[in-house]
């Protein structure tokens, strides 16, 4: 049942990946990407789920020095029980075009003990990115999906995850990250899943609607398409280049097979040479038991007890099937399920035919 189940599935992406889809879909504009951004911050208004300080004297540290900013200083050697505090990391990814002013999504991760991040607020927390940049800063009520509680026998209940938490359009953007989209006079695609057929075939699409040598594939994995200058015609020109249809090249051959999941895709254009084959299972059985023997009357002996072992066989019967020369995936997935192969059966199958010669496609495992 679970071949078949792979198999429609499979059919089913097969007929998408038939049709023309967009540009948009299937290439990324070069330049144009989102970029990371973390800080380091503290979460206060814990319900005494905050780190234990004696653990994580950098939370200790980290509220000092917040403190002296507004003006309070501790006398010396003063020890803090910050149940209330946790040191958290942030991070967040600045999208592409991304203006001062606007909004971004944040997340939360406790970095200390902190046992849960529920019901606390983040304090104000400057977001860089690799070039040591502040490009945002973090703030606000932390959403948690996760909660956990704790007997004091030490039996605890823990959902999700209660140490890490969100903050949609938790941070605003204070710096716009410059891209290529105007800088040069062509712009380039880079195909999602680089192919030399998709390329050509994106360039052609090109080429037809908009005028000969407008575009040309740099490789498998790039199109070059000459641009206006004018940033507003630039923004015409790419809202109408990445809405053309183009039907991407054929996939190779390749059967995924993933040995923990028990999961086996198989492409659509896998073939076989002529094989036959035949599976079949031995199952052995070992039962422990106990017997009693008790000595003869009047004999002095003593009660021992005594190990019995059974040891059953069973080996399933197996039928052989044959493959002709240019079999279809819908022919193997017949076959298969003709003789009741589970899918680990047919991974045994699969990378014998690989071994044989017979299976013509990368077999991989995973």
């Amino acid at each position: 049942m679970i071949i078949r189940i792979s198999f429609a599935c499979f059919v089913l992406a097969c007929s998408c990946l038939a049709q023309a889809e967009r540009l948009k879909d299937i290439a990324s504009l070069a330049g144009v990407r989102s970029n990371p951004l973390v800080g380091y911050g503290l979460v206060v208004g814990l319900d005494g789920t905050g780190d234990q300080t004696t653990q994580t004297p950098f939370t200790t540290q980290s509220f000092n020095s917040m403190l002296k900013q507004f003006g309070v200083t501790l006398p010396q050697g003063t020890n803090l029980q910050l149940k209330n505090v946790a040191a958290v990391a942030v991070h967040a990814e600045l999208p592409p075009f991304a203006k001062p002013g606007q909004g971004i999504d944040v997340t939360i991760s406790s970095i200390g003990n902190s046992k849960s991040l529920r019901g606390g607020s983040l304090l104000m927390t400057p977001l860089k990115g690799a070039d040591g940049k502040i490009y945002a800063v973090a703030q606000g009520n932390l959403v948690v999906g996760g909660f956990g509680v704790e007997g004091a026998d030490g039996s605890k209940i823990t959902v999700n995850v209660p140490s890490v938490g969100r903050i949609p359009n938790g941070a605003l953007v204070e710096r716009e990250v410059p891209n290529a989209f105007a800088m040069n006079n062509h712009l380039i695609f880079n195909l999602r899943r680089a192919d030399f057929t998709t390329a050509k075939r994106v360039a052609e699409k090109i080429n037809d609607v908009l005028g000969p040598e407008v575009a040309r594939a740099l490789d498998a994995g790039s199109v070059q398409v000459t641009a206006p200058t004018e940033v507003d015609d630039r923004v015409t020109y790419m809202a109408m280049l990445e809405n053309m249809e183009v039907k991407p090249g054929s996939e190779a051959a390749r059967v995924i097979i993933n040995s923990r999941t028990g999961t086996i895709v198989v492409g659509n254009n896998v073939r076989v040479t002529p094989v036959a084959v035949s599976h079949g299972s031995l199952t052995v059985t070992i039962s422990e038991g106990a017997n009693v023997s008790q000595p003869a009357p009047l004999s002095e002996g003593q009660t021992v007890v005594l190990p019995d072992t059974q040891v059953d066989v069973d080996e399933e019967g197996s039928r052989m099937f044959k493959f002709q020369a240019g079999t279809s995936l819908d022919d193997i997935v017949r076959a298969v399920n003709l003789v009741g192969a589970a899918p680990g059966d047919l991974m045994a199958i699969l990378e014998a035919m690989k071994q044989a010669g017979a299976l013509r496609a990368n077999l991989i495992v995973i």
